[in-house]
């Protein structure tokens, strides 16, 4: 049996895509390319490895046991070009980058501008999106996400980065008319500029101060899923908004916003990093978290 390994190797892009459009996309390889590959290996094992339809993609029970010896092949693939690549000195190629959408408000430009002209081989792509996505299918070298803890998965190794603490803050213009709360339970008479959840639920504030917890969730309200447009309105005196202390640093400096109820915290939120944990780190890969890390420690640039 003349048997191509190369077959074996689409074959797993297609099941680890879901489609034979997205292993299109991630391969580079013409949709009739891949459906004609995987019926000319169909053919020479003599059985389906998938069955197709219209709606959906399935894979059959001898697909399954062929797809042990098809990842095998691609995940050894997958490393020596990650060793070929983790051996070069200049970072170098595209590389792709999920980013919560939040990081378009914390001020990324400066830190993808430094980035850029400190590696001007490297092509970036950035994916702003709440939605977590698959590093492996989906071909992303690297995540960043803002959660108090990420979902298991044995596939991704995930670095802390840096850990957000988080306050309330309203502009002078606003406290000068409406008061300055001194205590969680004022919260209710206020406006709150609260930030809405992926899930669709507005987020309560969860205060804490040496043990003691309370929650507040004004009667006023306006709601956003976008934290630059509530720190925006903040500004502007439309009401008492929950951002980390970094992101309200400059605007706390110039005068803009003022930290109110500062004893009590808000949760803190961590910044993760994660990569494909069964892959070698490029160089590329390695630059942009080396620097990323320096950023969110210093708190230069965000």
């Amino acid at each position: 049996m003349n048997l191509n390994a190369n077959d074996l190797i689409v074959f797993a892009h297609i099941v680890d895509a879901g489609s034979f459009s997205r292993a299109s996309a991630h391969t580079g390889l013409p949709k009739s390319t891949l459906s004609r590959r995987m019926t000319a290996l169909e053919s020479l094992l003599g059985q389906r490895l998938l069955t197709r339809s219209t709606r959906r993609l399935a894979i059959t029970e001898f697909g399954e046991t062929i797809l042990k010896h098809a990842r095998r092949l691609l995940d050894e693939t997958e490393a020596a070009a990650a060793l070929a690549q983790h051996q070069q000195i200049t970072p170098q190629g595209t590389l792709r980058v999920s980013l919560p959408p939040e990081f378009h408000e914390l001020e990324l430009v400066p830190f993808l501008t430094r980035f850029s002209k400190e590696y001007p081989a490297l092509r970036l792509e950035l994916d702003l999106s709440s939605r977590r996505v698959d590093l492996i299918a989906e071909r992303f070298d690297v995540a960043v996400r803002i959660a108090n803890r990420l979902p298991d998965d044995n596939t991704l190794v995930a670095r802390q980065l840096a850990t957000l603490h988080n306050g309330l803050y309203a502009s002078p213009s606003y406290l000068a008319a409406r008061g300055v709360p001194t205590d969680p339970a004022d919260l209710s008479s206020h406006i709150g500029l609260v930030l809405i959840a992926s899930s669709g639920e507005r987020q309560p504030w969860r205060l804490s101060r040496a043990g003691e917890h309370r929650e507040a969730f004004p009667d006023g309200m306006v709601s956003a899923n976008s934290l630059g447009l509530q720190r925006t309105l903040a500004v502007e005196g439309m009401g008492i908004v929950g951002l980390s202390e970094r992101y309200a640093r400059p605007l706390v400096e110039q005068g803009l916003l003022q930290h109110i109820l500062p004893e009590w915290q808000l949760p803190t939120m961590t910044v993760w990093c994660a990569t494909p944990g069964r892959r070698l780190l490029p160089a590329r890969t390695r630059a942009f978290i080396d620097m990323f890390t320096e950023v969110m420690h210093n708190g230069h640039g965000m």
